[in-house]
């Protein structure tokens, strides 16, 4: 049965309140957003006997969202994943931002839009219920440039088992650099149930950017072929991720941007599939976005509390973050960043969800 709903979800630190929205359509999705953050706090689809769970994590109070630094669900920007040295150049002039890990800034910098309260709007139809987030980004906050507007719709058809995610933005007064994402963590057992090492992964992507010690990228388009980052075929996560390889080393596992093969620049494609064998859930996941960040959770911390008392941990979930380029603004090589004044930026990622 469709629905929307709200319910209050408490106040921020500075006494802003905030909201909690459901949706579920008729194919057996439930989706759960807060306008913190732009987070998608549940996501529960069934598996192949028809039970119902929640496959992403999170935390069940807004004070565990204000204070966690995983970045659960979150909507990121202005820029998501890292710019080395906090810095960059546009127009001939430099910009320098927040940093929040250790000399780099990472997801925006020290509140980003994940840390932010949007605007919330219900715009749903016969055929999908839908969430309309927007938010007005000042001139200089985190040390961007330009004032940004910009709006995310969260939208479940009414009889398939998607979730897409639509960004819209433009830019006044000055140039901008823009790079937007959801950073949801996924466990297709289930959020808490254990790790995910044994779910498969295809990726549709023939080279990636390796980074150095930061995770900085150095600039190269490496061939994944003959390493544990080739995953053109299924292959299960965990079955590499702790081989003597640098790059491994370096991020303790998966945190690396891979170069999806587009049909055409900015066609929406099909960039991964997950699977897991024990639920027999399948995570497809389609983006106009020229990479994807795969993250294997690494450096989230042992004995996390999360929603309903569970615990998570390294290894315990994966995110595929759909984006571009980290750095993009310091590597004129790779696919540009830059949003003009006058021009539209415009994204769009579908998570379709089911089962074998």
């Amino acid at each position: 049965m469709l629905s929307f709903c709200s319910q209050p979800f408490g106040k921020t630190q500075e006494g802003e309140p905030v909201d909690l929205y459901s949706l579920t359509n008729r194919a057996g999705m439930q989706l759960a957003i807060t306008n913190y953050g732009g987070t998608v706090v549940s996501l529960s689809v069934p598996d192949r006997s028809g039970k119902l769970e929640d496959v992403v994590l999170g935390y069940d109070r807004l004070e565990d969202y204000e204070r966690g630094r995983s970045f659960f669900g979150g909507t990121i920007g202005r820029y998501a994943n890292r710019i080395a040295r906090g810095k960059f150049t546009l127009s001939g002039k430099d910009h320098v931002l927040s940093r929040n890990e250790g000399c780099n800034t990472l997801h925006g910098g020290l509140k980003g839009f994940s840390k932010r309260v949007w605007a919330a709007n219900d715009v749903s139809s016969s055929s999908a219920q839908a969430l309309e987030l927007t938010y007005f980004s000042k001139d200089g906050e985190e040390g961007f440039p330009g004032d940004l507007s910009l709006s995310v719709t969260f939208s479940l058809p009414a009889d398939r088992n998607e979730l897409r995610i639509e960004y819209a933005a433009i830019t006044e007064g000055k140039d901008t650099v823009l790079n937007l994402t959801n950073h949801s963590y996924f466990n297709l057992g289930g959020a808490g149930n254990g790790k995910m090492l044994a779910h498969h992964l295809t990726l549709r992507a023939r080279h990636f950017t390796p980074v150095d010690d930061r995770l900085i990228p150095t600039g190269e388009l490496r061939n994944v072929a003959g390493t544990p980052f080739d995953f053109t075929r299924a292959m299960p996560i965990g079955q590499r991720i702790h081989e003597d390889h640098e790059q491994l080393k370096f991020a303790k596992g998966y945190d690396h941007n891979w170069v999806l093969d587009h049909d055409h620049p900015g066609s929406l494609d099909v960039a991964a599939e997950v699977c897991d064998p024990a639920s027999g859930r399948v995570l497809v996941i389609a983006t106009t976005e020229p990479g994807i960040q795969f993250y294997s959770a690494n450096f989230l911390e042992e004995m996390t509390q999360g929603k309903g008392g569970k615990f998570y941990g390294p290894h315990s979930a994966f995110c595929l973050e759909t984006q571009h380029f980290a750095d993009s603004p310091n590597h004129p090589e790779f696919p540009s960043t830059v949003l003009k004044t006058g021009e539209s930026y415009r994204s769009t990622t579908i998570y379709g969800l089911s089962f074998r």
